[in-house]
């Protein structure tokens, strides 16, 4: 079996001193961080299709990178060599999880048959190299998007051949799935959605998905799946309105259709922005409605419209995230998935090293600054001092549901005006840096 990278040796950590730049500084997987090890914490996963696949490609360019797995002309040839190309990074970079979609893994072929052939091929490889290394399948999905059959949806296209066809791909990456002993299964909705109104009758294409997700659920009972369903948000991109437009839109949708007993959302940074939120937003959010289930590890760029897919190293978005994850004591069996791309310009092997220590320690450090104000209490303590009037008196009837407008007129008329009372955002944010400063500091 060839190596390819053979120039890069496991990853380490060193800490935060360490002027090795293929080493980590802040991820030390066995760690403990409260009554978990980063690694129980944090149960990294690579995207297949990002690492693997990406080509540098972009709206306005052609393929920059050259990856040495994809110099075979024969398509299942190249398949078999990117998978090894993929357990070799997977055990060199210390990631546990590993994340793809069917065409990630095998090529289509030129009938719906052989396509199932090739991905079974495959990923019967694919479960032997994971006994051999340890590392775990977090979640399959199917391609449902890039193939021109899909470019006005797949479960929500108007013509049923394609509805069929998507609903075959599902049923076999399910099968995979579970051969491959995921954890979780995840739709996201790449072309689930509209350009025009003109053309396009909203209510029956809900319902459309809706019926394909309740089959999903029907064959995983059947096959014995067990793990988790998840729902991606993703907004505008590439259609202009899509339906899973963000948390709040999928928690409709998941509760009209009598889908939100067997979902959870998988929540991915870049989407959150896209959709006009912030990261730590659609993360609080989900994890409020008991639905936080896995996340999407990237950024985007702010001044950029699209889906840009940066590896995470803001930080202070990090530690927010890392507050919601720890208050609802975990992902599992969800995980962070680095759904993030290098640039078209970081053009060396190396850089795939780079780029996801960068986003592995950015998420370590921000555990420890997470935990440390979670165990200390501060901001815990100012939230529920700041709603403390909703324990008693009429604020407890509110909060309740035990009173009246006309009771709240009479407590209104009976008492003084209310006076404002400072929320202290500025305070709160600088408590954030004096974490960051003081666990850096006992490192």
């Amino acid at each position: 079996m060839k190596e390819y990278f053979p120039n890069i040796d496991i990853v380490n950590y060193e800490g935060y001193a360490s002027s090795n730049p293929l080493s980590f500084k802040f991820y030390n997987s066995s760690e403990k961080v409260g009554d978990k090890t980063m690694a129980e914490h944090l149960r990294f996963a690579i995207s297949y299709w990002h690492t693997l696949c990406g080509t540098g490609l972009d709206p306005f360019g052609n393929q920059t990178l050259m990856r040495p797995w994809n110099d075979v002309s024969e398509p299942m040839a190249a398949a078999e060599e990117k998978l090894f190309a993929a357990f070799e990074f997977f055990q060199k970079i210390g990631a546990e999880y590993y994340c793809f979609h069917d065409r990630d893994m095998a090529p289509e072929g030129k009938t719906l048959a052989e396509s199932h052939d090739n991905l079974e091929k495959i990923c019967k490889m694919a479960l032997q190299l994971q006994k051999d290394s340890g590392v775990k399948l977090l979640w399959g999905t199917a391609n449902l998007f890039s193939h021109p059959r899909y470019m006005c949806g797949a479960a929500t296209n108007p013509d049923p051949k394609v509805f069929a066809v998507a609903g075959a791909q599902v049923k076999k990456m399910l099968e995979v799935t579970l051969m491959l002993g995921g954890e979780n299964y995840v739709f996201w909705g790449g072309r689930e959605g509209y350009e025009s109104l003109l053309n396009t009758d909203m209510k029956r294409e809900q319902e459309h998905f809706a019926n394909f997700l309740h089959m999903a659920l029907d064959y995983a009972k059947e096959i014995g799946f067990t793990g988790q369903f998840l729902i991606e948000p993703k907004p505008k991109e590439p259609t202009k309105h899509q339906y899973d437009y963000d948390v709040a839109t999928v928690i409709g949708f998941l509760k009209t259709y009598d889908l939100i007993d067997q979902f959870k959302i998988n929540i991915e940074a870049n989407h959150a922005t896209l959709a006009g939120h912030n990261f730590q937003h659609e993360l609080a959010l989900a994890s409020a409605h008991g639905l936080l289930g896995s996340v999407d590890a990237n950024r985007g760029d702010l001044l950029l419209g699209w889906d840009t897919d940066q590896f995470p190293t803001d930080i202070y978005d990090c530690v927010a995230a890392m507050g919601v994850i720890l208050n609802q004591d975990g992902l599992a069996p969800g995980g962070l998935n680095f759904d993030a791309k290098v640039r078209r310009t970081s053009t060396d092997l190396a850089d795939l090293f780079y780029a996801h220590i960068g986003g592995m320690d950015c998420f370590a450090l921000a555990l420890k600054v997470a935990h440390a104000i979670k165990t200390d209490g501060v901001m815990d303590a100012h939230i529920k001092n700041r709603y403390s009037r909703y324990d008693s008196g009429v604020g407890a009837k509110i909060e309740n549901g035990n009173t009246s407008l006309v009771e709240l007129e009479r407590f209104a008329l009976a008492n003084d005006a209310p006076k404002p009372v400072s929320a202290q955002q500025e305070k709160l944010e600088n408590i954030i840096n004096q974490y960051l400063v003081k666990v850096i500091k006992s490192l």
